[in-house]
């Protein structure tokens, strides 16, 4: 690809100087050098330095019986810059606690990685085309959790 259409900005943006397209995906590559594409680098969680990736958090997430859907997002935090929170769908509402939620975490994830809020919730936020809007979770979480201006960017790494 030489680059987007009359888009001289997106393309310097996403073409290095080697002609390397960066999409933003990040990927494994298995022994075979075959590619497995594991998430996207905007919606990494760098809290005190460290990377997260949510993707991670989710599949452990999704191990629970009652879940029905996750999404694992960052939130602004004035010590660590961005603190973990999982938005949880229930498979029948009120059927887990947080406390219950976090214990469970707890028990198998490194404690680095066990979110410091959860929340249940009825959906997420989509697009027209079905894709969930993690920048509108974050705001809308950062808002309720009164973290706006906490210190910390409410669209996240590469915002």
């Amino acid at each position: 690809m030489k680059g987007y259409y009359k888009m001289p900005q997106a393309t310097f943006d996403t073409i290095d100087a080697a002609g390397w397209l960066h999409s933003g995906d990040l990927a494994c590559r298995d022994e075979d050098g075959n590619y497995r594409i594991t998430g996207r680098l905007k919606d990494m969680i760098i809290r005190g330095g460290e990377n997260i990736y949510p993707k991670e958090i989710e599949e452990f997430i999704y191990t629970h019986p009652q879940t029905k859907d996750v999404q694992v997002i960052g939130v602004p935090d004035k010590k660590y810059g961005e603190e973990i929170m999982a938005c949880i769908i229930l498979k029948e509402p009120g059927s887990v606690t947080v406390e219950e939620m976090t214990a469970y975490i707890k028990a198998s994830m490194a404690r680095h990685k066990v979110p410091k809020y959860i929340s249940f919730v009825d959906s997420f936020p989509m697009n027209a085309a079905g894709k969930i809007l993690k920048y509108k979770m974050r705001e809308d979480a950062a808002r309720e959790l009164g973290l706006v201006g906490d210190g910390a960017d409410t669209a996240g790494p590469g915002k």
